[in-house]
């Protein structure tokens, strides 16, 4: 296959590291944690319950960019990419970019980040935002859309199944 460049996102709780994980070691990639690459201000805002708005997320954004351009041979990033100018901004970086979309319910993403509470630095408090910030995804192109609560290793193949299809 050729490089490949991924995309885990959706909201928070959807499962992103896990796919993301998952992904990488299935295709023989580096995996780019985008929680990783948050500056100390918006980890403490997101901590504190405060959601993070789009000045916020430009400059992790850009730090992202620039961790999968620095990878010529591919990456799977998980970032939760809400907006569609965000997916651009990425796109921009590497235009054969392809995004894996983890659809979850509200009811079903909040159950999951209350679970994690004290492990993970996204409180509960703030996955009505996420929702709220969302644009779907889902029809634009070099995007796979998957139900987030089917089973990690049924997700895995049908991302690596999608990007095949697509590599032809």
């Amino acid at each position: 296959m050729q490089s490949i460049w991924l995309v885990v996102m959706g909201v928070s709780g959807c499962g992103k590291s896990s796919l993301g994980q998952a992904a990488a070691a299935d295709l023989g990639l580096p995996l780019i944690e985008g929680d990783d690459f948050h500056p100390p201000a918006n980890t403490e805002k997101m901590r504190t319950g405060t959601p993070l708005t789009d000045e916020d997320r430009a400059g992790w954004l850009a730090r992202l960019a620039d961790e999968l351009a620095a990878h010529p041979g591919g990456a799977v990033l998980t970032c939760s990419a809400l907006k569609r100018a965000y997916r651009e901004r990425l796109r921009a970086a590497v235009p054969d970019l392809r995004f894996a979309f983890m659809e979850i319910s509200r009811e079903d993403a909040q159950s999951r980040v209350e679970a994690r509470a004290g492990a993970h630095i996204f409180p509960g408090s703030l996955v009505a935002s996420q929702f709220a910030t969302l644009e779907s995804p889902s029809g634009e192109a070099g995007v796979l859309t998957v139900q987030a609560i089917a089973p990690i290793g049924q997700l895995t193949a049908d991302v690596r199944r999608w990007l095949e299809e697509t590599a032809r």
